[in-house]
């Protein structure tokens, strides 16, 4: 496969907005959790379980979404210098780590939706 200097450069803004989102999601769960700790009122640990899963997978997916982009830009260093088969694997690699990032995305979602659904369950008795 031949991978030309405009085909990593697509991933550029695509990559941006997801870390963008990514960061949201983390500003948000920060939010709710100083939230918490100044409410004063007690907080189940399964709760603080869940909330410190969310934020080490939202760690990962910012770490892997940034290793992504990083790597798009070192792919477009060597097929501009012409060595387009390395360019070629670290695009490949780049993808891999995007994918993984998405993928650590919806497990996040589906943390959060499990934990909205406990506290529906709990609101509702």
């Amino acid at each position: 496969m031949h991978v030309s200097l405009t085909t990593p450069a697509l991933l550029f803004p695509a990559i941006s907005l997801l870390l963008l989102a990514y960061t949201n999601r983390f500003f948000s769960l920060a939010a709710l959790i100083r939230s918490l700790s100044n409410n004063g009122k007690p907080v189940h640990s399964e709760q603080l379980k869940n909330l410190r899963q969310r934020i080490i997978i939202i760690k990962r997916m910012q770490e892997s979404g940034v290793m992504s982009f990083a790597l798009c830009v070192v792919c477009m260093i060597f097929i501009y210098i012409g060595l387009n088969k390395i360019g070629s694997v670290i695009f490949g690699c780049s993808l891999l780590l995007l994918l993984y990032s998405l993928l650590l995305s919806v497990k996040e979602i589906r943390i959060s939706v499990d934990a909205l659904n406990h506290h529906l369950k709990e609101m509702d008795q």
